[in-house]
């Protein structure tokens, strides 16, 4: 068999091609739900300095205190979501809603915020031809959990998935820390024991930070894979590839 000779561009042309080739690829638009919470204030930063993204549109219930050209801010109540059909349009959805016992000991909205949202929210992307969704869950999501936070997280899992959209990830942070705004006691000692007996603790169940989480969370965005849920772990492994 005849072997055919390869010509190759010389390295100042193919540098210029990929240049024009980079400059002239297609522009996403991103849709964040959550923008004002500790992972999602990060995610937005990334977004909105990241030249992938020509638009980033989030959907806040309070005016955000942030300015861009990039972004497309809208002010509305996120528990009517579905209001707003004909504006959810987007390549990519990340989702990082999610609120507490403490801040809503309300169990009808808890469910409303922590399930009702991301679920609302996969239903508009399937509706409107968005094809990759990302949102956070939580380690130990299980919709039989006896636990109502867990068990939340886990209907909220199966529902989104129910949607079938072409790439949905859904992340499970182990304790998410950074600098939050308020204090949570429950947290603060679980960051305590953490740092003491870290040793003792399998890499699934550490701690991690609100910034690794945004910045898998662009990652998997611009080089989405077939997994849907992604443990805290690999969630680490994932950010450690962001440049």
């Amino acid at each position: 068999m005849q072997l055919r000779s390869v010509r190759l561009l010389p390295a100042h042309i193919f540098f210029v091609y990929c240049r024009w080739k980079n400059k002239n690829k297609m522009k996403k638009k991103a849709i964040i739900l959550g923008a004002t919470g500790l992972t999602g204030s990060h995610l937005l930063d990334l977004l909105l300095n990241d030249s992938d993204y020509e638009a980033v549109k989030v959907f806040t219930r309070k005016k955000l205190s942030v300015t861009h050209p990039k972004l497309d801010e809208h002010v509305m109540d996120l528990l009517k979501l579905s209001d707003y059909a004909t504006e959810f349009t987007a390549d990519v959805v990340f989702c990082c809603v999610g609120t507490t016992k403490a801040k809503t000991p309300d169990k009808a909205l808890y469910r409303a915020i922590d399930y009702g949202i991301p679920v609302e929210a996969a239903k508009l992307a399937k509706q409107n031809a968005i094809n990759h969704f990302i949102v956070i869950s939580a380690l130990g999501a299980n919709a039989e959990s006896k636990v109502l936070y867990s068990q939340l997280k886990g209907e909220m899992e199966r529902d989104v998935l129910a949607q079938h959209i072409e790439y949905t990830h859904l992340l499970q942070p182990s304790l998410i820390v950074g600098n939050r705004k308020e204090k949570r006691k429950g947290e603060d000692l679980s960051k305590h024991f953490m740092k003491v007996f870290g040793f003792l603790i399998p890499a699934r169940y550490k701690m991690i930070q609100a910034k690794a989480i945004a910045q898998a969370m662009v990652q998997i965005a611009r080089n989405p894979f077939k997994q849907q849920i992604i443990p805290s772990d690999k969630i680490k492994l994932i950010a450690e590839q962001y440049e």
